[in-house]
C-alpha cells in the first residue's frame, strides 16, 4: 500500500502533541494567531481530510493539516 502522505512536508514538534492553532503558525501555513482563528472558524482547515473548527484540537504524530492547497504533517519526537 502506498502512503499518500510521503510527499507532504513533515514539521517537527517538541512534545507528543500540539494544538492546531500553534501548528498552523509553526508550519508557516498562516502568519498569526488571529489569522489561525479566522481560517479555522471559516472552515478552511482540515485535519486528516476532515474540516476542523476547533483551534485547540490536539494534533499528534502523523496528523496531516491542510489549508488552501498547502499541507503539513505533524512529526513528534520518537
Amino acid at each position: 500500500m502506498i502512503d499518500m502522505t510521503d510527499n507532504i512536508p513533515a514539521v517537527p514538534i517538541r512534545d507528543e502533541m500540539i494544538r492546531l492553532g500553534q501548528f498552523l503558525k509553526l508550519a508557516n501555513l498562516i502568519e498569526s494567531g488571529a489569522e489561525a482563528k479566522e481560517v479555522i472558524a471559516d472552515g478552511m482547515v482540515s485535519v486528516n481530510g476532515e474540516v476542523e473548527d476547533r483551534r485547540g484540537r490536539q494534533l499528534r504524530d502523523g496528523d496531516v493539516v491542510e489549508i488552501g492547497g498547502m499541507a503539513a504533517k505533524v512529526e513528534a519526537p520518537a
